[in-house]
């Protein structure tokens, strides 16, 4: 049975139509905009396409881990989210037995395209693999079917994503800087080392599933993805790789978030 974001994505044969959204060179990316309003995709491209997910897996270790555990860790789930803290993840990570989040996620959540990382890699959660689609569902699902305690406390965190990760890289890239706020935000990155290039400053820098496609582990990623505009209305997931570096990167997944969302408008 499909959700009511994946009825109201086009079909596959359609994504090979013309879209108006010229994509940067050097990068390979899958989004979609869906319009809670409307109740329908708007924008979309490859929205089945498999990406390693860096960070934005983290949304899916706070669903499983606040439906899971009678009294979440909340000292954790928040800095995760706000600052897409690593070792916060990585704990969580284990607690909820590593893989069997996704596969406990994407059975609830009836996502096609998500899975764990590689069984020779259960440790690495940023290895997961996703797609704009089924991260527009997660984002469906915080919003309209999760309880109010769940999505209060991510969406919380969201709308408070700081300017800089814990890491030090900077996190407001794509929609942060391409879009008007108001908007709440999971970032990704993966590939482009374990020290920024510069140091970003700023507050808060501190059953069995099987997907069928390959996802590729060897370039970069970096992901944009969150909610937009009064009310929530517009959820936007924008996955990319990239054969830049960080700085270009950077620039090219902002312009490209900000012509999506030009895009979802002028629907």
């Amino acid at each position: 049975m499909k959700t009511a974001v994946e009825k109201a994505a086009p079909a596959k044969t359609a994504e090979l139509a013309p879209k108006p959204v010229s994509v940067p060179s050097g990068v390979t990316t899958g989004y979609v905009v869906y319009d809670r309003l409307q109740k329908k995709v708007t924008v979309s491209r490859n929205v089945h396409k498999r990406f390693r997910s860096a960070s934005v897996v983290k949304l899916m270790i706070a669903i499983d881990h606040l439906e899971r555990v009678k009294k979440p860790n909340l000292a954790l789930l928040k800095p995760m989210l706000r600052v897409s803290d690593d070792d916060a993840a990585t704990k969580l990570w284990s607690l909820g037995g590593q893989g069997k989040i996704i596969q406990r996620v994407a059975k609830k959540l009836k996502l096609t395209d998500s899975g764990p990382p590689p069984a020779g890699k259960p440790g690495f959660w940023g290895y997961t693999a996703i797609s704009a689609l089924d991260i527009a569902k997660v984002y469906k699902y915080i919003l309209e079917q999760a309880s109010p305690a769940v999505r209060n406390t991510i969406m919380g965190q969201l709308r408070q994503a700081g300017p800089c990760g814990s890491d030090g890289f900077d996190q407001y890239f794509g929609i942060p800087r391409g879009v008007a706020k108001p908007w709440a935000v999971k970032q990704g990155w993966s590939g482009y080392g374990s020290v920024p290039p510069v140091r970003c400053k700023g507050n808060g820098a501190a059953a069995s599933y099987r997907a069928p496609a390959p996802v590729d582990f060897a370039n970069a990623v970096l992901h944009t993805t969150g909610v937009v505009g009064a009310g929530d209305r517009y959820i936007e997931v924008i996955l990319t790789t990239q054969t830049s570096r960080w700085s270009d990167s950077v620039t090219k997944i902002t312009r490209l978030a900000r012509d999506v969302h030009r895009a979802a408008l002028a629907r």
